[in-house]
C-alpha cells in the first residue's frame, strides 16, 4: 500500500504522532476534519505542565515529568527544521491556591503524589509559598490570594505555533496530510485497514485513531475503547501588555506577544462550544483578584474549547486484540506530552510494542473499575 500508517486526526496528538513515525521512516497519512469540527488543539492555553497530573496514576505523573524535560530538546528540533519558533519557556509554574480550603487540599494532593520513592527518585520538587517568597515569582500577586504550589518542571509555549511546527515538519518529511477528509467509518481487514470518507477511500497497514472525542464513536467497532467525554474551557485574552515577569499559572499566564490568557474552568455541558457571560465575568474577576493591576487592562477576545477526558482523566494508549494494527490514542494533555508522543510513543507504535511497554494504560482499565 502507498501509506504504511494511517492517522486519523490531525491535531497536537495525531501530529505529533505523525512526525515521530516519519522521522522514523515511514510512510504516513493524516486524515483530518473540516475547520469547523471540534479542535482542542486550537483552543487550549498552551502549558507544558508536570504538577499535579497523575493522581491515582504514577505512571502517568512520571510520563509527564518525562515529557516536560524531554520538551527543550523537541522545540529545539521542530524550531530547527522549520523556522517556527514555538515560544516556549521553562521557567518553572505555581498552582494558586485561592483560599484556605484549597491551600489544605492541594497541599494534601501534592503529598500523596510526591512525597514517595519513584518522585524522590525521579528529582522531582514542589513547595508551598506564600507571602514575599510568591510575590519574587509573582510580582503584582493580590493580597487576597494565600500562596501556590511551586515547581521548576513546568512551562508554556505558544499551541498554534506548535501545531504549524509539526505541520510543516511532517509535510517536509512526506507525510500526506488531508484536510476535509472527516471518516463515516472504518473497515479492517486482512491486508490492513480502509477508512471511508466524504472523498473516497484510504488505505493503510495500520491504523492509529488521535481523533480525540471522535473516539467515541470510530474505537469500539475496532474493539478500542471510546469512554471519552467533553468537558468545556473558556480563556479570556487581553490586550499586549509589557512583560510583568511572572511565571505560569493554571488560572493565567502572559504569553510572548504581551496578552493574558485567563482561564482554567471545567464544565460538562456536552459538546457546547459557546462562550457564556456568567463564567468570562467569573474569570475577569479572579484575574483581577490574582494581579490587581489588570483591573484597568483591556479584554479583546474570548473563546471555548473542549478538553477530551477518559473517566480518570488519565491517557488511554492501547492496541486492538481484536484487530492488530489498530490503535487508539486519548489525551487532554496533548501540548505537555507532545515530546513524548513524537519519541517514546511513537517508537512503540512503530515496533509494535505499545500494549508490553504502556500496559496499565490500556482503556481495559475502565471495566476492571466498573467490575
Amino acid at each position: 500500500m502507498a501509506h504504511e500508517v494511517m492517522i486519523i486526526g490531525g491535531g497536537v496528538v495525531g501530529m505529533a504522532v505523525a512526525y515521530g513515525l516519519a522521522r522514523r521512516g515511514r510512510r504516513v497519512c493524516v486524515l483530518d476534519e473540516h475547520d469547523t469540527a471540534l479542535k482542542a488543539s486550537r483552543g487550549n492555553a498552551g502549558l507544558v505542565w508536570v504538577q499535579g497530573k497523575g493522581a491515582g496514576m504514577p505512571a502517568y505523573a512520571a510520563m509527564s515529568l518525562a515529557s516536560s524535560r524531554a520538551w527543550p530538546r523537541f522545540a529545539s528540533e521542530l524550531g530547527e527544521r522549520t523556522g517556527v519558533d514555538l515560544e516556549f519557556e521553562q521557567p518553572g509554574g505555581v498552582d494558586l491556591c485561592l483560599d484556605d480550603n484549597e491551600v489544605r487540599s492541594r497541599c494534601a494532593e501534592y503529598q500523596a503524589l510526591y512525597d514517595v520513592p519513584w518522585a524522590r527518585e525521579a528529582g522531582v520538587r514542589w513547595e508551598y509559598l506564600e507571602g514575599e517568597r510568591l510575590q519574587r515569582l509573582l510580582p503584582g500577586l493580590g493580597g487576597d490570594v494565600p500562596g501556590g504550589i511551586w515547581t521548576p518542571h513546568d512551562g508554556h509555549c505558544n499551541p498554534l505555533f506548535l501545531l504549524r511546527a509539526l505541520y510543516s515538519a511532517c509535510q517536509a518529511l512526506g507525510v500526506d496530510v488531508r484536510p476535509h477528509h472527516p471518516v463515516a467509518s472504518i473497515d479492517p481487514g486482512e491486508a490492513g485497514f480502509v477508512a471511508h470518507t466524504a472523498r473516497g477511500a484510504v488505505r493503510a497497514e495500520r491504523l492509529v485513531l488521535a481523533c480525540g472525542l471522535g473516539a467515541a464513536r470510530l474505537a469500539p467497532p475496532l474493539g478500542l475503547c471510546g469512554r471519552v467525554t467533553p468537558v468545556r474551557g473558556q480563556v479570556l485574552v487581553s490586550e499586549r501588555l509589557p512583560a510583568a515577569g511572572r511565571l505560569p499559572t493554571p488560572q493565567i499566564r502572559q504569553t510572548a506577544s504581551g496578552g493574558y490568557l485567563i482561564g482554567d474552568v471545567l464544565e460538562h455541558v456536552g459538546h457546547d462550544t459557546r462562550v457564556t457571560l456568567d463564567t468570562l465575568h467569573a474569570l475577569a474577576r479572579r484575574a483581577v483578584t490574582i494581579y490587581p493591576d489588570l483591573a484597568s487592562a483591556r479584554l479583546v477576545r474570548s473563546w471555548a474549547a473542549l478538553r477530551i477526558m477518559t473517566p480518570d482523566g488519565c491517557p488511554v494508549y492501547e492496541a486492538s486484540q481484536r484487530y492488530p494494527g489498530a490503535y487508539n490514542l486519548s489525551c487532554h494533555s496533548g501540548i505537555t506530552l507532545a515530546a513524548f508522543h513524537a519519541d517514546d510513543l511513537a517508537a512503540a507504535l512503530d515496533d509494535d510494542r505499545l500494549t508490553e511497554r504502556y500496559p496499565l494504560f490500556s482503556g481495559g482499565r475502565f471495566d476492571v473499575q466498573a467490575a
